[in-house]
């Protein structure tokens, strides 16, 4: 049998049949795993290089080189800080001779063939250590071409985020590349034959000898230049924000001395407090009540239309001791300055002050810019520094998936990705049947930390070209992308109304039902052209799709997205269904016109989960609930024919060689669980004893005493034979497939329980009164 751990370091063996003590050590560990860190804040140089929709770099030097010939080079280098050992598979698409050197070995060295043809793509495995690690590619111009584009592969999963070399940067994000070059002049040969690169990324950047791009300092002619009209140049009118925080140490309770001049009109507010009004152009003074420690000065400078070049000055002191003022978020790549800008608006179209205090949003401008639909959208800005074309942008660096999909030990906090959606959803539950608004609110936060931050990463798409942050949602292109943590979105959205929520179910809502590709029966599959699942149907999709559709017509009652739901479950059927074990193949590929006919337990795990959900929403008198309850019970019996004596089910169903696996064991606990609190089963008995078989198997041999999750299949791909399912698909600990499923079937185990015993004393109670 199967084992992951010994018996004394079980669950069972810990607190037996103590549910609720189980449930509760599950979401303490995850939550004490997972601290509340969401984005990183970085410098990044819209001048330097920007990632295309793929998520590649895109290094195209013939267009920032024209004037470059023929055998000219230019180095473009990066450091990637590793948390943990981390494979990760890269791109490189050529336009000319490349190489690449990682961690300052030579790994890549391109073809004839690679630099000549259209679209060739190299797919490379690297291997990230803890710590720095260092990007180096080398690229010389020929007549075919200059440059190359760069990534990770299944960027919007698989997150490589690239920050600047050298002393000089520290912090900044982005590639560097250097001016061109006639002569190798960094390389040596290796005695084994190899490459090396003498290049120092981590040292001073004076040091290398080249002059390396974007610029981060403005020219002597730009630092004579006053800040605002540097940055925006002059434009009578508008108006710009500035924001700062001012540091006071003093603890005599003396008052804070405001002092400035302006070019134009200007406001101030402090600590939320408008203190300074002037009309036009001149000085001010002000004392105000001093705070001690840190407090919030804002600042709203407009541009006269004389020839005055467009500045404020503005100082704080207490006991005419002045006072430093310090940048209101932590910025990484940025040393001397203080100051956050944000604009220009148009008059009369600049934000109210209290909506300037905050990062999680972008600002319109009150102008309009075309759009590639040859139509005008409404122009917006974020904060920005005073470097040039230098803004602040904020970064996903918690944990990042790996080749094999696993995120190690890093907090998952802010990820939007569909095996967290079934985490918070476990959360919620937990929370809920516990009696913890500490675990609800946990698991809302890292929703909310998602959907307040929507509407900046579609702008950010729209300015850089790739997202920073939730990837996966603005990259919308398949139902795993949304349909999981948009349902457990919605689920979240009881415990705090957060209206942000909205226009992204709206969104994914008209994807599913609008955009979603489709067999011409309706069905929902995967187009995925060119990739390996390609014209396929995967019996996970219906939990990517139909409990988000449940949830959306709960909220908005639009009956239309419930039919739907209960309408997949019947196409799916007909492709997926094998009627003589009475369960579901993972994948029908269209290209062959078969299904695999390989149950595995996941996949028919996500199945049995879905159909619950939508059982529990139809109305009485549904159209397709009949057909859909024959369904349920078609597969429980299946099910529960193929449980093995543990309590536990195998990675395939039908397979006794494969592993026993966690996952598919819990959602089929949940599952039962259900059916028998709703009265689903036309034979309830073998359903009891085979859910509570279920969890004590779980508590036995995949749940530690800890609440460590074990026996959980990492993501799978597909394939027509179970050796892959069980050889290639290994188990990884406390892997988010798992844990949020775990709870899950411990809170449903539980209201079956009570359940039962309200139906047992309603019973005794209606004896002894006939």
């Amino acid at each position: 049998m199967t084992t992951y751990f010994s018996e004394p370091q079980s669950m069972y063996y810990r607190f037996g049949d103590e549910q609720d003590q189980v449930l509760k050590v599950l979401a303490e560990r995850y939550i004490g795993a997972n601290a509340q860190a969401d984005f990183v804040y970085r410098l990044f140089q819209k001048s330097g290089i920007m990632q295309n929709d793929k998520g590649l770099y895109d290094l195209n030097l013939g267009k920032r080189f024209p004037e470059a010939e023929k055998g000219q080079t230019v180095y473009a280098a990066a450091l990637v800080w590793g948390d943990e050992d981390r494979n990760l598979d890269v791109l490189i698409r050529c336009y000319g001779p490349v190489r690449f050197y990682f961690n300052e070995q030579l790994v890549y060295r391109s073809t004839v063939i690679d630099e000549i043809t259209p679209d060739a793509t190299v797919k490379l495995g690297i291997d990230i250590k803890p710590g720095w690690n260092t990007l180096l590619l080398q690229m010389s111009c020929t007549p075919a071409g200059f440059g190359c584009q760069f990534g990770s592969d299944e960027g919007k999963v698989r997150i490589l985020n690239v920050l600047s070399p050298f002393e000089e940067r520290l912090g900044q994000a982005g590639w560097v590349y250097s001016n061109l070059s006639n002569q190798d002049i960094s390389l040596t040969l290796h005695p084994s034959g190899g490459g090396q690169t003498a290049l120092n990324l981590i040292g001073k950047e004076q040091d290398t000898g080249l002059t390396w791009f974007p610029n981060p300092e403005w020219s002597e002619a730009q630092q004579a230049v006053p800040t605002l009209e540097r940055i925006y140049g002059h434009l009578p009118g508008h108006k710009v924000y500035a924001r700062t925080h001012l540091n006071n140490s003093d603890v005599t309770g003396a008052k804070v001395q405001l002092s400035g001049t302006c070019s134009g009109p200007i406001q101030v507010w402090y600590q939320g407090e408008e203190v300074i009004q002037l009309p036009e152009a001149g000085s001010f003074t002000r004392e105000v009540d001093a705070s001690f420690g840190r407090s919030e000065l804002l600042v709203c400078s407009e541009c006269s239309g004389v020839e005055t070049p467009w500045q404020f000055t503005l100082t704080a002191s207490v006991n005419g001791k002045e006072l430093k003022f310090e940048l209101p978020q932590r910025v990484h790549g940025v040393s001397e300055e203080s100051w956050l800008y944000a604009g220009p608006f148009k008059a009369g179209a600049e934000p109210a002050a209290q909506d300037m205090i905050r990062f999680d949003r972008v600002y319109a401008t009150g102008t309009t810019e075309p759009s590639p639909s040859h139509s005008s959208s409404e122009e917006k800005t974020y904060w920005r520094l005073d470097r040039p074309d230098a803004w602040v942008r904020p970064y996903y660096e918690n944990a990042m998936l790996s080749n094999k999909w696993t995120v190690g030990s890093v907090t998952n906090y802010g990820r939007w990705d569909y095996p967290l959606g079934v985490t918070v959803y476990g959360l919620l539950q937990a929370g809920r049947h516990l009696l913890r608004p500490d675990i609800t609110r946990y698991a809302a936060e890292h929703v909310r930390t998602c959907t307040r931050m929507y509407e900046y990463s579609l702008w950010d798409r729209e300015q850089y070209g790739f997202p920073a942050v939730n990837q996966q949602l603005v990259m919308l292109k398949m139902l795993d992308n949304c349909g999981s943590f948009g349902s457990a979105m919605l689920e979240a959205y009881s415990e705090h109304q957060e209206p942000t929520a909205l226009p992204i179910a709206a969104r994914i809502a008209d994807f599913m039902l609008s955009r979603l590709e489709r067999q011409e029966d309706g069905a929902f599959y995967r187009e995925c052209t060119g990739e390996y699942a390609e014209n396929t149907m995967w019996a996970d999709d219906l939990y990517m799709s139909t409990p988000f559709l449940v949830r959306y017509a709960r909220l908005t009652g639009n009956t239309a997205a419930l039919d739907e739901a209960a309408r997949q479950f019947l196409l799916y059927r007909k492709y997926l269904f094998m009627s003589d074990y009475k369960i579901m193949s993972h994948v029908y590929d269209f290209k062959y016109g078969q299904a695999t006919r390989v149950p595995w337990g996941r996949g028919n795990g996500w199945t049995l989960f879905s159909l619950t959900e939508v059982l529990e929403a139809l109305p009485e008198g549904h159209a397709d609930c009949p057909a859909l309850i024959d369904f349920y019970n078609e597969l429980c019996e299946g099910y529960a024919a193929l449980q093995d004596p543990s309590g536990l089910w195998h990675q395939v169903l039908n397979d006794a060689d494969t592993y026993l696996e966690a996952s598919c064991t819990a959602m089929f606990t949940y599952g039962f669980s259900r059916g028998v609190r709703f009265g689903w089963f036309r034979h309830l008995e073998r359903y009891i004893v085979a859910a509570e078989q279920a969890w004590s198997g779980l508590t036995k041999y995949a749940i530690d005493r800890q609440g460590n999750v074990h026996g959980v299949c990492s993501g799978s791909r597909y394939a027509f034979t179970a050796e892959y399912y069980n050889k290639d698909l290994l188990t990884v600990t406390n892997d988010n497939h798992g844990i949020g499923i775990m709870m899950l079937a411990g809170t449903e185990l539980a209201r079956m329980k009570e359940h039962l015993s309200q139906s047992a004393a309603s019973q005794t109670k209606t004896a002894l009164h006939s």
